[in-house]
């Protein structure tokens, strides 16, 4: 293989792994979207309800399976903790963590 084949196939599988991260990050993004209706935008709560906006992953997971698991109190949030997948948990805590 030339040089400029091997750049050519390095060039695309770049943009091929990029594409799939873009679309991880737009899935995240969008399912992150339903908590700032409550926390507030960005995560930032503008009332009694906490802020999300830089929570630990580690505690914003944890909180996330006990709601679901219904071992934290909570009024609305075991239904929606429901509706998310181990790695939603994780990737929404990600997201989060780094919004400051």
């Amino acid at each position: 293989m030339n040089k400029k084949t091997t750049l050519a196939l390095a060039g695309f599988f770049g943009l091929a792994l990029s594409g799939i991260a873009g679309a991880a990050d737009v899935h995240t993004r969008l399912i992150s979207s339903t908590c700032m209706s409550c926390h507030g935008p960005g995560g930032k709560s503008l009332g009694a309800i906490p802020s999300i906006a830089g929570l630990d992953k580690d505690y914003f997971v944890k909180s996330m399976r006990d709601f679901k698991a219904g071992t934290r109190a909570a009024t609305i949030m075991k239904r929606h903790a429901s509706g998310y997948t181990d790695a939603e948990f994780e990737a929404m805590a990600a997201y989060f963590a780094s919004l400051k």
